[in-house]
């Protein structure tokens, strides 16, 4: 197994480590630790994408497992942050349907031998998602440490993180609509 897929399936081996930390409320400077978890989890998609572009180290077991990584380690964590309250059913819905939306045409245009291509837009959604989520984290974890930082600290971390949520369910519906469009050749029969 080449370096992009070990760095892939850490990726899905962090998911249950920052399950643990976001769901169990005993562990102290949890969200600290989860948080690192899930900014060195985001990292190492960065790395394997770069890693395997660079050294031709492109296989069939990453071009599935990468995206598939990418969204059990977002979709986990925000599911975790709904049970939390910390961010509404919602934003877990329209997330959920536009990777299942996408996954079932790209299906659909493999079944006719086709491949719809990650486009810039897909990359936008996912890179706003892990800003967002790491700034929740960050949010969380300065009230962890309201003996350094003042409480408006991580309030304000806060906001900015919704905002950035925010942003990214509106990346999330567009760059569905554009997957859409740019497939449109494959329900011409519908």
């Amino acid at each position: 197994m080449n370096l992009p897929n070990k760095l892939t399936l850490l990726r899905v081996l962090f998911v249950p480590v920052i399950m643990v930390f976001l769901l169990m409320e005993g562990i102290p400077y949890r969200w600290l630790i989860g948080g690192l978890c899930f900014g060195a989890a985001s990292l190492t998609d960065m790395l394997d994408g770069k890693i395997a572009r660079k050294r031709n180290l492109i296989t069939d077991f990453g071009k599935l497992m990468d995206p598939v990584a990418d969204k059990m380690l977002i979709m986990s964590t925000l599911i975790c942050f709904v049970q939390e309250e910390i961010c509404g059913a919602w934003v877990v819905v329209i997330i959920l349907f536009r990777e299942f939306l996408i996954t079932s045409m790209r299906m659909i245009a493999a079944d006719k031998g086709k491949v719809i291509a990650a486009n810039i837009w897909g990359k936008i959604k996912t890179v706003t998602q892990m800003i967002a989520i790491i700034g929740i984290f960050c949010g969380k974890a300065a009230g962890e440490f309201s003996f350094i930082f003042p409480e408006f600290v991580g309030d304000w971390l806060l906001i900015l993180s919704y905002v950035v949520l925010y942003t990214a369910v509106a990346a999330t519906i567009f760059s569905g609509v554009r997957y859409m469009y740019d497939a449109r050749e494959f329900f011409r029969d519908a």
